[in-house]
């Protein structure tokens, strides 16, 4: 049986595909590391944290980044409290196609006005082939009301850090700590009811 929990938080994962959002994901759940092929469609992980004494659960959608996948993956911005918007600092399209791509649509399809923004340059465990600077990270964060972080999947660099900022950051915000509240009614309910179950497994 579950473990009582507190709150319930929906975070979404996006970017262009190859930057490394089903690693980091599996950094942050596992504790490890591997070279995966680019998601298909949407991948979902559930990750247990205590903050304050209170205890967290919380569903990270992991979305595909190819265009193909768009349609599909536009609907899981619903409802989200975070959204981690990642790009690899070796190839510089991946960092253009925030403002490009990933800023327009989570502007076009988030319902949530006080959402947390994290932004994320991976895979800094290649300096020497970095074309996309901190500084420039620093300054789309700023101008697009977003945290941010550099990190590395492969050796989990600033991984941990990268969420906990998140997580805390939600949770210090009144209406998403609110939702979280609600989210726990829901998802007890969702347990219980074995189509959801099926339908929920259906997206793993």
């Amino acid at each position: 049986m579950e473990t009582q929990i507190d709150y319930f938080f929906k975070l979404l994962m996006i970017g262009d595909s190859g930057v490394g959002k089903s690693s980091l994901l599996l950094s942050f759940t596992a504790g490890t590391f591997d070279e995966l092929s680019p998601t298909i469609g949407v991948d979902f992980k559930v990750k247990h944290v205590t903050v304050g004494g209170k205890k967290l659960k919380l569903a990270i959608w992991d979305t595909a980044g190819q265009e193909r996948f768009r349609t599909l993956t536009s609907s899981y911005y619903r409802g989200a409290q975070g959204v981690v918007m990642v790009y690899d600092v070796t190839r510089r399209e991946t960092f253009t196609n925030l403002s490009e791509v990933w800023a327009k649509e989570f502007e076009l399809y988030s319902t949530n006005q006080d959402c947390i923004k994290m932004l994320v340059g991976n895979k800094v465990d290649k300096e020497s082939q970095r074309v996309v600077t901190k500084k420039e990270g620093i300054e789309f964060a700023r101008e697009n009301g977003c945290l941010f972080i550099e990190c590395s999947a492969k050796t989990h660099v600033n991984v941990q850090q990268c969420f906990d900022e998140l997580v805390l950051k939600i949770v210090d915000t009144p209406s998403l700590l609110a939702e979280g509240a609600k989210g726990v009614k829901k998802n007890m309910f969702n347990q219980k009811t074995p189509e959801a179950n099926a339908a929920t497994g259906a997206c793993c």
